[in-house]
């Protein structure tokens, strides 16, 4: 009994394999397809290998205790920033996450890189692209103030944009 259904269950995997599915009709794409296609995440340059530094032209943007959305006095801030990397074709940008020392390494590592990849996303809107703009996390690992008060962590939840000047552009 067993072996025949085997047998039977042999037949039918051989007979569906030979008949196979029919080709798929071309389908012309519409604009929807092309839109859905510019919503597609656009990878980052590598960072390998590369140094990026502060430049006077772009200015830290800071946020609010365990949050990544950017406030209006950061937009106003990131588009300043956007006008030097329009300016500077031959830039990239690095957005550095940061946070204050509360929370744990691996929550703060998570929510560094949220906010760098909130920064990325509002300058790729403005119309930068992506292949321009690496991000990493550095969660508390580089504050820039370490009393333990409201003020100073204050100045630790920020995101950074850094620079380098890519020589083949």
């Amino acid at each position: 009994m067993k072996l025949r259904f085997i047998a039977i269950l042999g037949l039918g995997v051989l007979a569906l394999s030979l008949t196979g599915c029919p080709p798929k009709a071309q389908v012309q794409k519409d604009a929807s397809e092309d839109e859905a296609q510019k919503n597609q995440p656009v990878e980052e340059p590598s960072l390998r290998g590369k140094e990026y530094k502060e430049v006077p032209d772009l200015s830290a943007i800071y946020f609010d205790l365990d949050q990544s959305t950017l406030r209006n006095d950061a937009r106003e801030t990131l588009r300043k920033n956007y006008e030097a990397l329009r300016t500077h074709k031959d830039w990239e940008a690095l957005v550095e996450g940061h946070c204050d020392e509360r929370g744990t390494t691996e929550y703060n590592l998570g929510l560094g890189q949220r906010r760098a990849a909130s920064v990325r996303q509002y300058y790729m809107s403005l119309g930068i692209s992506g292949r321009r703009i690496a991000t990493l996390s550095f969660g508390k690992e580089k504050p820039v103030c370490e009393e333990q008060n409201e003020d100073c962590w204050s100045k630790n939840r920020r995101a950074a944009t850094k620079a380098r000047i890519n020589p083949g552009k």
